[in-house]
């Protein structure tokens, strides 16, 4: 998990962002301050491209927890993938990581609390657990959480309050209680849970060589 991303309220990065990211967890953050945080938060500003290319950069950081190193190594990949436009190969990728998928299929209220759930052994993919947040949910795999997954507070809060309306269709839900999930298909660019500029991003990025 990156530490940089939750150094600050998680409010407050999504009031700087003007946009609620549903992997920080808690929703309500531009309910009561629809304006960025600080004392001048509610002014007028004049923001630079750069700003706007940035700000758009740090939804993709702040939403998946990761650090900008991991977030370049990733866009570097996907400017190696010929077959698709590279930012769609991101999201794609950004989508297939585990901490991620876990969230996605409602058992986590956050990234961070699926991450946790991850790091703790309490995911186990096609039988075996694995304890890597990082690691590439391939189509066919098989998803499900050991007794202890299964007995955590974050899955029973996340099953009681889902933070998510729906689970991308890319994944196949199985049983009530103690739920497993196959995918069955890779995630689409569109389904990622938040508004978006891809094109910013690109720009962004464009100096970056794969």
């Amino acid at each position: 998990m990156a530490k940089s991303t939750f150094n600050r309220s998680k409010f407050k990065l999504q009031r700087a962002l003007g946009l609620e990211l549903p992997g920080l967890g808690k929703p309500g953050a531009l309910e009561r301050r629809p304006y960025g945080p600080g004392v001048h938060g509610n002014r007028r500003k004049k923001i630079s491209d750069y700003a706007v290319r940035l700000k758009e950069k740090q939804k993709l950081v702040y939403h998946y927890a990761l650090r900008e190193k991991q977030l370049v190594t990733y866009v570097k990949n996907a400017k190696k993938v010929k077959v698709r436009a590279w930012m769609d190969t991101l999201i794609m990728t950004l989508e297939s990581r585990l901490g991620n998928v876990v969230f996605r299929l409602g058992w986590a209220p956050s990234i961070a609390a699926a991450n946790q759930m991850v790091s703790h052994g309490q995911v186990m993919v096609n039988g075996k657990k694995v304890d890597k947040t990082s690691f590439h949910v391939a189509k066919g795999d098989v998803l499900e959480l050991t007794e202890k997954g299964y007995a955590n507070q974050n899955y029973k809060h996340a099953q009681e309050t889902p933070r998510l309306p729906a689970i991308p269709a890319c994944y196949k839900i199985e049983g009530t209680e103690k739920k497993k999930a196959t995918k069955i298909d890779e995630p689409l660019p569109s389904d990622i849970p938040f508004e978006y500029e891809g094109q910013l991003v690109i720009e962004f990025y464009w100096k970056v060589k794969n």
